[in-house]
């Protein structure tokens, strides 16, 4: 199956890279706007499967983008994961609760947990916006292909999260068979 592609638009290429980093490659394609403006032509130019959104962007603010979004059917129902590091900017123009405007909002930094959680979130509420009456040539997935894609992204995730259980009991076990080696060494010195 095709990678599910994110447009990152965030003006820190930290904060993009650690969005690809936290991903799986196998499973996501990252594309990246560092402004508002490319962020707008990248989602005209690449479809994607859902938007993370900075709130604060140089050329276009990330409200002006939220903004041009919404006001297309098509656009505003693609799931969207708001991101900033200062909450309060953001409340003073989209009032809580978030979930009733269809968003996700995430403060930076964030961990991956935090993130897959975001993006599952994202996902529920982009099924749960009414549908649109206007009917164009881009029209969004249908609820059941959503509902698919949903399905084979949960077990996914649920897939990384048992493998990353695994790698830290791994590591809590190496952890302790290091220490005992170097118990050892250190009673054979003395």
């Amino acid at each position: 199956m095709a990678a599910h592609k994110i447009l990152v638009i965030d003006d820190s290429r930290v904060i993009r890279n650690m969005v690809r980093d936290m991903l799986p490659p196998a499973n996501f394609e990252v594309v990246e706007a560092a402004d508002g403006i490319k962020g707008l032509e990248m989602v005209h130019q690449h479809n994607p499967w859902m938007i993370m959104l900075d709130f604060l962007l140089p050329r276009m603010s990330g409200f002006e983008v939220y903004e041009a979004l919404q006001q297309s059917p098509e656009l505003s129902r693609i799931p969207l994961v708001l991101m900033s590091g200062r909450k309060e900017e953001v409340t003073s123009k989209i009032s809580e609760p978030f979930e009733d405007k269809y968003l996700v909002f995430i403060e930076k930094p964030f961990e991956q947990k935090e993130l897959i959680t975001a993006i599952k979130r994202a996902m529920v509420l982009a099924q749960k916006r009414p549908p649109t009456s206007v009917i164009s040539g881009n029209a969004p997935l249908d609820v059941a292909t959503h509902e698919k894609i949903d399905d084979n992204l949960v077990k996914r995730i649920q897939d990384l999260e048992a493998k990353q259980k695994l790698l830290e009991q791994q590591v809590g076990t190496q952890q302790k068979q290091f220490q005992q080696l170097v118990d050892f060494i250190k009673k054979k010195l003395k």
